[in-house]
């Protein structure tokens, strides 16, 4: 048995995200579209990779049904042009569903079977709302297995907030308005933009070219948030202003095996070190990245204080909150989204996981002082993923 390969992560992109619903910019853009142009983008970023030499397509989606069903990671590799004996397949792990693309193709090449892979996600949240269609068995709640407010993303983060009453409405209120602060500040800085594939839109005003996220509101203030309304209960915490709005939008990497990698001359912009998943109870999941971090910590040997920088996903600022506090870590340490997240960029379901790892990649880049970067997010359900990264810039010294 040949030992376990290295795996890293080559490259990876993603469409601008877009406003769900009727006036959002994807409103007339099929989903299948969204992950084929955010394909061939990648795969023209990175022309010394023979097409054929992918062994695998792995895409994930949330609700898979209608243009955004139909086996997604192989009708998406025929779309963008791979060859046809390039195969492929389609996951759903809800909103970590491009994180376990990503994990589960890299375990294929830590394994031998693969030595390079394509992995991401896609969620139209305008054309496929999360759950439309879906039948939960009744024994969920005739059996109390879950409570009532499993199956309500927004109650599960209100019940955050009761179940840990530090984490006030005004601690979530400021982690939101600094996400959107800080994204401001990475678009000036021209951060996000690199890595953004444009896609063209169509509108009653005509064709357009989608070239930036488009729920931005860097305008944002204390006052302004104070006084939003909580559509989950009366008088609750979660708003618009503390959680990622609904959004459209695809992400896609480029994994191998770093021998793989050095062979066909492609970027190992960072190292698998560990990745891990963990079950809550439903009705809290926003606790999830708190148990999958600590076994990913225990399976790479580290502890919290070792990890550099972190891209959590913003899916409700309380659930970023709850990690915080359980590490010890403070609401402002630099360390922590520091181009902002998905309460800015917004949260395309199966999609987001890839776009953690996109922003962690560029920042080691940046930092090569720092080692370890987490990449981790609450998923649906009752669930956390987290993937711990090694920086290949790393040399000890800042930049």
């Amino acid at each position: 048995m040949a030992e376990r390969a290295d795996v890293v992560f080559v490259d990876g992109v993603r469409t601008p995200f877009g406003r769900a619903g009727e006036k959002g910019m994807y409103w007339n853009t099929r989903a299948d579209d969204l992950i084929v142009k955010a394909m061939i983008g990648l795969l023209e970023r990175n022309p010394s990779l023979p097409k054929d030499r992918v062994d695998d397509v792995a895409i994930a989606a949330t609700t898979q049904q209608g243009d955004q069903g139909l086996t997604l990671g192989r009708t998406a590799a025929i779309l963008a042009g791979l060859p046809l004996s390039v195969p492929g397949y389609a996951i759903d792990r809800m909103c970590a569903g491009a994180m376990t693309s990503v994990t589960t193709t890299a375990g294929a090449i830590a394994f031998g079977a693969y030595d390079v892979a394509i992995a991401g996600g896609v969620e139209h949240m305008g054309r496929h709302p999360m759950g439309f269609g879906a039948d939960p068995n009744p024994r969920f709640l005739a059996e109390k297995l879950v409570s009532v407010d499993a199956l309500n993303m927004g109650l599960t983060a209100e019940r955050l907030h009761d179940r840990f009453p530090q984490l006030t409405k005004e601690r979530a209120d400021r982690f939101g308005m600094r996400s959107q602060q800080k994204v401001a500040a990475a678009y000036a800085a021209g951060k996000i933009q690199p890595d953004l594939v444009p896609v063209s839109i169509r509108s009653e005003q005509g064709w357009g070219l989608a070239t930036s996220d488009e729920g931005l509101r860097p305008e944002t203030t204390m006052e302004g948030l104070a006084g939003l309304k909580t559509p989950f209960r009366p008088h609750g915490r979660v708003t618009a202003g503390n959680a990622s709005p609904l959004t459209d939008g695809a992400t896609v990497s480029l994994l191998a095996s770093a021998d793989t990698a050095k062979e066909l001359g492609l970027t190992s912009k960072m190292r698998l070190v560990s990745f891990a998943y963990a079950g809550v109870a439903p009705e809290v999941m926003g606790i999830g990245p708190i148990p999958s971090t600590e076994k990913a910590l225990k399976k790479a040997g580290l502890t919290i204080d070792d990890i550099g920088l972190f891209e959590l996903n913003e899916a409700f600022a309380v659930q970023v909150l709850s990690l915080l506090d359980h590490f010890g870590i403070d609401d402002d340490d630099p360390r922590v989204n520091p181009w902002g997240g998905a309460i800015a960029l917004g949260h395309p379901l199966a999609s987001s996981g890839v776009r953690l790892m996109i922003q962690l990649a560029r920042q080691f880049e940046e930092r090569p002082d720092v080692r370890y970067g987490l990449t981790a997010m609450c998923v649906g359900l009752g669930q956390g993923g987290s993937v711990i990264w090694e920086n290949p810039h790393y040399t000890g010294k800042k930049a």
